[in-house]
């Protein structure tokens, strides 16, 4: 492994074939702030809150811009669960293809979030 990518990520590495990227675990190092807004985090603490999901699919004709309205139920890293009361439907959402989120009331956001906190 390259000595580079020890110096500045912390941790054993991931490998995806033969590019190693950094392990996306928490780390308790001084050098690096102690920050998690996480997308999922922020999603977490809003759970049960309507929101709209703005979207891209570039590799679609048909489908390429969409928003997908709903209430929170789930997040996690890399997917969001959202329920629509009005028709029924739940959506799991994959996260690469979040643009941005709209929410319909204020959004709840940790002060643990913000470093030197």
């Amino acid at each position: 492994m390259n000595n580079a990518y020890k110096n500045i990520f912390p941790g054993n590495p991931l490998y995806t074939g033969n590019i190693p990227t950094p392990n996306q675990s928490i780390v308790n190092n001084t050098e690096l702030p102690m920050e998690q807004s996480y997308i999922e985090n922020i999603l977490r603490l809003n759970k049960g809150k309507k929101v709209t999901v703005h979207m891209t699919f570039p590799d679609s004709n048909e489908f390429r811009d969409r928003e997908f309205r709903g209430v929170i139920e789930q997040s996690g890293r890399d997917h969001i669960i959202l329920s629509d009361p009005t028709t029924g439907n739940w959506y799991l959402l994959l996260m690469i293809y979040v643009d941005f989120i709209t929410f319909d009331e204020q959004i709840n956001y940790s002060q643990e979030f913000i470093p030197n906190n």
